[in-house]
């Protein structure tokens, strides 16, 4: 079944390179990588990541409840409101029943966990938090967007690993399609930077440690010479409406989300289907689903994670789906691996490359691996008036998630 293209009315992010829409974009255009040494993770295999800067997400969230939100629900909340507001909408306008929330999230509150578990081995019982519960269940960004907006109607909170950002984007779009409510307030969130998370990659092989390299220049997807993933965090939140709800209150759409696809390789916990052979029929299921033919797609924001694998698969992936080599970015490469928040990130820059005809380098790419038949755009952004395109998103345990968006 076909459902018409639904409107994106609002955007919002925050990301490791800006923090808010336009400064992300910005930030990601200028093809620079935010990776930096982090203080706090001295003596890991790991000690570097692209965290979001520049801003106290306390005094900037507010209000009388932030002492409960782990900062993944701060970063939500300030992505929901940004979002909100750039729809032109306002909670005291709108009907709450009709409005549904879902923001999807892969590790959700681990850190706050983690931060737990250290003072409960330092300090015994009396070291642990009241709201220990509160800063480590994955349904918390959803439910205090949910609160801090005044909506009742449907919250959801995805989790399909690296690719719950679009997964949430996909359940929203469904709920707008068969009136489960007029307005969706969707995307992702994510922040993981702690001792624990990057012991872990760098333990399971795709985390990229060092290695005699600085922090920015880590980072590399599509190169021959890639050796792994730099982790990031942030959060992006779009505003859904059926077309016609927003042309009826004179809003000009940024874009339409026109297609969604999702696929699981049932394959191995960690590592893709070798042939793409899975991921490809997400593709072609949101091309199915958009009424398109894969000449129309004319830009692809990839996955792109600069693992060895995933970069392999995807690149074939690409080639063999779109012959045509349609230009290609990775923002990985700038923000590094924002994890579940990636998708709804790369969903956000793949709207504003429609509204601004300009597809973002992949930073510290001069070219793809020789062997990759993908174009991707390098050094600088590329003018290209696209009106199709697609954001590949895959996650650990094989989930692959495609949308497929339009210009208004």
């Amino acid at each position: 079944m076909t459902f018409p293209p639904v409107a994106v009315t609002g955007l919002g992010m925050i990301t490791p390179a800006g923090n808010d829409t336009d400064s992300t974009w910005l930030g990601v255009c200028a093809g620079r990588s935010t990776a930096r040494t982090v203080p706090g993770l001295e003596g890991c295999a790991i000690d570097f990541a692209c965290p979001v800067t520049g801003i106290d997400l306390a005094e900037a969230v507010g209000g009388r409840t932030v002492y409960r939100m782990g900062r993944y629900v701060r970063l939500a909340v300030l992505a929901a409101e940004e979002a909100v507001a750039d729809a032109g909408l306002s909670p005291a306008d709108w009907d709450g029943t009709r409005v549904a929330v879902v923001i999807g999230t892969s590790s959700a509150g681990s850190t706050g966990l983690y931060e737990q578990s250290v003072a409960l081995e330092r300090r015994g019982p009396e070291g642990i938090s009241p709201l220990g519960t509160l800063l480590t269940v994955p349904n918390m960004a959803a439910a205090e967007v949910a609160i801090r907006l005044r909506t009742t109607g449907p919250s959801l909170a995805p989790c399909t690993a690296c690719s719950s950002g679009a997964t949430a984007l996909s359940v929203a779009r469904d709920l707008l399609v068969t009136g489960q409510c007029d307005i969706a307030v969707a995307g992702a969130t994510e922040s993981i930077i702690d001792r624990l998370a990057v012991t872990g990659f760098a333990r399971s092989g795709a985390g990229a440690v060092r290695a005699g390299e600085e922090p920015p220049a880590i980072s590399r997807p599509f190169a021959a010479d890639r050796r792994g993933l730099v982790m990031g965090e942030g959060a992006a939140v779009m505003v859904l409406e059926r077309e016609a709800d927003a042309l009826s209150r004179n809003v000009a759409p940024r874009a339409l989300l026109a297609g969604t696809g999702a696929t699981t390789d049932a394959y191995h916990p960690t590592s893709p289907r070798p042939d793409g052979s899975v991921a490809r029929a997400a593709v072609d299921a949101a091309l199915r689903d958009a009424g398109w033919c894969a000449a129309d797609v004319g830009h692809v924001n990839a996955h792109g994670t600069s693992t060895l694998l995933n970069d392999a698969t995807e690149a074939g992936l690409i080639a063999r789906a779109y012959p045509h080599r349609p230009p290609v970015t990775a923002p990985k490469g700038v923000l590094g691996h924002c994890m579940g928040a990636a998708g709804a990130i790369e969903a956000g820059l793949t709207v504003l490359t429609l509204q601004h005809g300009l597809v973002p380098p992949v930073a510290n790419l001069t070219a793809p691996a020789p062997e990759f038949d993908i174009d991707c755009v390098t050094k600088q952004p590329r003018r290209v008036r696209v009106s199709r395109a697609v954001s590949h998103s895959f996650g650990f345990g094989g989930h692959n998630a495609v949308l497929a968006f339009q210009r208004a």
